[in-house]
């Protein structure tokens, strides 16, 4: 009985503290900046002309130069393709991925015409094959 005692404890211990957590997409970014409309998911796959792993990396330190700490950004990340990730299903027909999510599609819409954005694409146009563009509403 004391056994069951006990695990009843410890897991009301850890319901309550896992009650208590607060989670952050981003850090510096407050939850209070989210509006109660959808928040909107900008997805960029990059396909380079010369698709060598330095030019990878070259763009997504331009990605996090360029694209992080824009206002309204609720979640920001740039990176490479997996390329160990081999399935049928699997895209291979990009270099890097961009996701930044916007507290709202008026973020977003401020976000594409913001000057350090526009220089992003100016300085890096010229290596891409291919770009696609996701955008989605999220909850």
């Amino acid at each position: 009985m004391r056994s069951r005692m006990f695990r009843i404890t410890a897991l009301a211990a850890l319901v309550a503290a896992a009650s208590s957590l607060t989670i952050e997409l981003r850090p510096g970014k407050a939850a209070d900046e989210r509006t109660d409309g959808p928040m909107l998911a900008h997805m960029v796959f990059f396909t380079l002309k010369d698709r060598t792993p330095a030019n990878r990396e070259q763009l997504v330190a331009a990605c996090d130069m360029y694209l992080n700490e824009h206002p309204g950004t609720v979640y920001y990340s740039a990176g490479t393709r997996v390329e160990e990730l081999d399935r049928e299903v699997n895209d291979k027909e990009f270099d890097v991925a961009l996701h930044l999510v916007f507290k709202d599609k008026a973020a977003h819409d401020v976000y594409a015409t913001a000057p350090r954005h526009i220089k992003f694409i100016d300085e890096n146009k010229d290596g891409w094959a291919k770009v696609r563009v996701f955008d989605s509403y999220v909850k």
